[in-house]
């Protein structure tokens, strides 16, 4: 456990050496850049989940739909 202490230690020491500031400019084209690419991220993982639930109900339905019928009403209707 006083491994754990001195490490602890060691490390708030080093956090308090460290530049109290940053001294960095962020202009306004990579802020949108990062609001683009957080917005693209959130988008893709909805489609997953969107795509993860619909393909398995659709496959549902479309059994379902080919059970209801009988053999022949597919090519009578055509």
């Amino acid at each position: 456990m006083k491994e754990h202490r001195h490490l602890l230690l060691a490390a708030f020491v080093l956090c308090l050496l460290g530049p109290s500031t940053a001294d960095a400019y962020v202009g306004p084209g990579s802020g949108v850049t990062v609001i683009g690419a957080a917005l693209s991220l959130v988008g893709g993982v909805l489609l997953a989940i969107v795509g993860f639930i619909w393909y398995p109900i659709k496959r549902l339905i479309r059994r379902s739909k080919q059970r209801s019928q009988p053999q022949g009403a597919d090519t009578a209707a055509l």
